[in-house]
């Protein structure tokens, strides 16, 4: 898979895109530090490979808005934004579907963020052995996305199975599960649209084809915390649809961003939110 390529995109068209916001909301507080956790949930590749690209955007952000201080942080694990938010107390945050349920009674979401190859939106099960669902079930079933039992079950599969219609397979990389079945050590793989993209560009991956797809999901949630004040969120919340549009444009573009624009929690999330909570 082209981990470089997503891994440049995840770290800085969402960055680049909250960089850009925080300059409107923190006129009136310069003299305050701003912290921005940008949360992809299994992301590809490293945190380690992505900071750079946070830390390079935010230092431009900094200067062109005159921040007395600010800091960015990619993260791909729920126990490093954990730690992240205990420590620091950020303001706002992108949060990909999946992390955004996971922790939504402590958020405010103020927008979305439509976003090219991040993956997230559908998901997949495949195989090159099985013709359909029902030739999964009772057999292996590779993924990296099995951490969140509520979300696979109530959201992703909304009803179409269960964790326990299988022999789980957990792994840790996003090109692990599809090797798996290339490998014949799973019969099939859950996988999401990054990933189902990328299927040509692995080696032996031919004959692998979706035998079940989710419903199209949520994009990424733009949120705030408790830590940012109503006035903050407010100006935030304004600015959105903005950011993409007139000479954003270009600049979105090149960053893998189609649109960043305002949205209401029930609007956009009340139905995944009824699922995951029932």
């Amino acid at each position: 898979m082209r981990s470089a390529k997503l891994v440049n995109f995840l770290a800085t068209g969402a960055v680049a895109a909250s960089a850009a916001v925080f300059g409107a909301v923190h006129d009136a507080d310069a003299g305050q530090k701003v912290h921005v956790l940008v949360f992809i949930e299994h992301g590809v590749g490293t945190a380690a490979q992505a900071q750079p690209y946070v830390d390079k955007l935010i230092e431009a952000a900094k200067s062109e808005n005159g921040w007395s201080d600010a800091e960015g942080k990619y993260v791909t694990k729920r126990t490093q934004a954990d730690e992240y938010i205990a420590a620091n107390k950020p303001e706002f945050a992108i949060y990909s579907l999946g992390a955004f349920l996971h922790d939504h009674k402590s958020l405010t979401v103020l927008g979305v963020a439509e976003v090219d190859t991040a993956g997230g939106r559908k998901f997949h099960i495949v195989s090159k052995s099985s013709g359909d669902l029902a030739g999964c079930k009772g057999k292996k079933l590779a993924s990296s996305h099995f951490e969140d039992k509520k979300f696979v079950e109530k959201v992703i599969a909304d009803g179409a199975f269960s964790l326990s219609d299988f022999d789980l397979v957990k792994t840790k990389r996003p090109v692990e599960p599809i090797k798996k079945v290339i490998k014949d050590e799973a019969t099939c793989a859950l996988i999401d649209d990054a990933q189902y993209g990328e299927l040509s560009h692995v080696d032996g991956a031919g004959g692998i084809k979706s035998v079940w797809s989710s419903a199209d999901l949520p994009p990424m949630a733009v949120v705030a915390f408790s830590s940012a004040g109503d006035a903050e969120r407010a100006k935030f919340k304004a600015s959105l649809s903005k950011l993409c549009a007139g000479a954003g444009q270009s600049t979105c573009d090149k960053v893998g961003i189609k649109s960043l624009r305002a949205a209401d929690e029930d609007t956009v999330f009340g139905a995944v939110i009824k699922k995951y909570d029932k």
